[in-house]
């Protein structure tokens, strides 16, 4: 690794093995055996990941990390050693000292000797967050760069944003400061494109249909990060999926939020970059802006809200809507938790050739502050009225024990209130130097003016959106988020243009309502990416206090694109 500015160095070979905790565990080994990288990351961590952390942690204080990071390094640490391959991974969680102590113990199982850095000082609850079960500052990557440039083997990290795998290897490697913004901002969006691991090559794609080699495992992407911040991510051949403009675009316009992707190194201007095609699985990411980073750091906050429960009753047959109501009249009475919360009923088809397809379901969800009101009182007035309600009464699953839910939120630190450290191999602690400038973190919420002009309103056929739009969904806490963008699957160049100014003119604030029904009182922001041909939705409180509190059939908004995509509009027949 480079410990000055070089721009003559080539290339930072940068593969990903992990884009969640739970992720493909043969992943290290696959990405480490397919072809030559010079960095291995692993993303591990999410807002959940953290929560469940946490619960951890109360069962057991020397846990906290992802268990499934050491199993991996257990079957593949010679391996990486061998080839001098070096290994980034967030899969620290809220005890990296910990998870560096056990790689160092599995080391010498093995009979190796790696040397071994671990990024401490995101835990931030000794603030003003007491009685937070967890509550960590999103870290950047120049501290793994530290890591990296002592001669760390393998460095473990706690929360640091998910770029900043990227990010810190390639500042080590072409010597980048704190001031390259252009630079760091071409490696941020490099680092967003591989930290979901198969969602860049093809996986949750809703162009799948169309995506070769989906008889074998998908590949892991790899990033290779020039010394202009320029980027190609490719996959090792042989692998299943493909690197496409379309899937790099998916990944792109996930969980974004805004035009502008603040991070703790650097804020991006997504709408500078641009995408090219660079042969078979390879597409050049070029063209990407930054500027000074916001002066405040994000921080993951999770607390223990309370305690929830669920049943799903089966609903077959003839006049499903009075069973529910029957059933809902019954129930209610016996029910004494804060929060109750009924689905609605959609009638099945009639005539159904199965008792599946001529079934609905209807759920009930309960949330109080004391598992008492959602434990056996709950599941015992469900379960007696087995034979005194609606006929055909049964249900999906047993009932169940109450569990625990947190409740995720955002808040901000300043710099000074957190101590970026690295812990180097020797033991040695060095604290990383703040930014000296910052730049305002506020957008104007809502839409941005569209760079194409206006069509002509000639709308003449109901399809639906997804005729020719792709769509990749999430959260971020209570929001959900939805991009949008045209598919490139061979229209000519004027279609193509033409497409994009329709799906820009269709996607406004005031119009999402009737595309997205359950939005229809929520706060839409719209942004709009033309070099992408895309559009990101940010819907607020869709998710209500986020995915482990959300009594949503889809908590993640992980199907919300794909509702979308469902949607009849009005298509004009020259875009067809």
């Amino acid at each position: 690794m480079s410990d000055g500015l070089d721009s003559a160095r080539p290339p930072v070979r940068i593969g990903n093995c992990s884009g969640f905790y739970g992720d493909r565990l043969c992943a290290m080994r696959e990405v480490l055996e397919g072809g030559r990288i010079d960095v291995l990351t692993g993303d591990y961590l999410a807002e959940l990941t953290m929560l469940i952390l946490g619960k951890d942690q109360l069962k057991d204080p020397t846990l906290g990390y992802a268990r499934t990071f050491v199993r991996q390094l257990e079957d593949t640490l010679g391996l990486a050693l061998e080839r001098g391959v070096r290994i980034v991974a967030n899969a620290g969680g809220l005890n990296p000292a910990g998870l560096a102590d056990k790689v160092r113990e599995i080391a010498t199982g093995l009979g190796l000797d790696p040397q071994v850095a671990h990024v401490e000082g995101d835990d931030v609850r000794h603030l003003s967050f007491e009685g937070a079960l967890t509550a960590n500052a999103y870290l950047g990557g120049f501290g793994i760069a530290a890591a990296l440039t002592a001669g760390a083997d393998i460095v473990v990290t706690g929360r640091v944003t998910d770029a900043s795998l990227v990010v810190g290897p390639a500042v080590a490697h072409h010597g980048w400061t704190s001031t390259s913004y252009d630079e760091l901002a071409g490696a941020v969006v490099a680092g967003h494109v591989i930290e979901c691991g198969t969602q860049a090559t093809g996986g949750n794609f809703s162009g799948f249909l169309d995506l070769p080699h989906r008889d074998r495992p998908l590949g892991f992407p790899v990033a290779e990060v020039a010394a202009d911040g320029s980027s190609t991510i490719t996959k090792h051949a042989g692998t299943g999926g493909a690197v496409t403009l379309d899937t790099v675009t998916a990944q792109l316009v996930y969980e974004i939020q805004s035009t502008r992707y603040l991070g703790p190194d650097v804020t991006v201007h997504l709408d500078s970059l641009r995408l090219t095609g660079d042969g078979e699985d390879r597409v050049a990411i070029t063209g990407v802006v930054g500027e000074a980073p916001p002066e405040r750091l994000k921080v993951c906050v999770n607390e223990l809200g309370g305690w929830r429960n669920s049943v799903e009753l089966v609903l077959t047959g003839l006049d499903v809507e009075a069973k529910a109501a029957w059933v809902r009249q019954q129930l209610e009475p016996r029910l004494t938790a804060a929060e109750v919360v009924w689905s609605d009923v959609v009638p099945p088809a009639l005539d159904a050739e199965t008792e599946e397809a001529a079934s609905t379901l209807l759920r009930c969800t309960v949330k109080d502050p004391s598992p008492d009101p959602v434990g056996r009182a709950f599941t015992s007035a469900v379960v007696e009225l087995a034979l005194g309600s609606y006929p055909g009464f049964t249900m999906t699953a047993p009932p169940a024990a109450a569990t625990p839910y947190g409740v995720y939120r955002a808040a901000y630190v300043d710099r000074s209130d957190v101590t970026h450290t690295v812990v180097h191999a020797d033991g040695r602690r060095e604290v990383v130097a703040d930014p000296t400038s910052f730049t305002p973190t506020q957008d104007a919420p809502g839409a941005r003016p569209s760079p194409y002009p206006g069509r002509t309103d000639s709308l003449t056929r109901r399809l639906p959106l997804g005729t020719f739009v792709h769509a990749r969904s999430g959260d971020k806490g209570g929001d959900a988020n939805v991009g949008l963008w045209v598919a490139r699957d061979g229209a000519d160049r004027e279609t193509y243009d033409a497409r994009v100014q329709w799906l820009f003119k269709m996607m406004s604030p005031r119009g999402i309502g009737g595309l997205l029904p359950e939005a229809a009182d929520l706060e839409v922001d719209v942004w709009l990416l033309p070099h992408l041909g895309a559009v990101n939705l940010v819907v607020h409180g869709l998710l209500g206090q986020g995915v482990a509190a959300s009594t949503r059939f889809d908590p993640q908004a992980k199907g919300l694109g794909e509702w979308l995509r469902s949607r009849l509009v009005s298509i004009e027949d020259s875009l067809i």
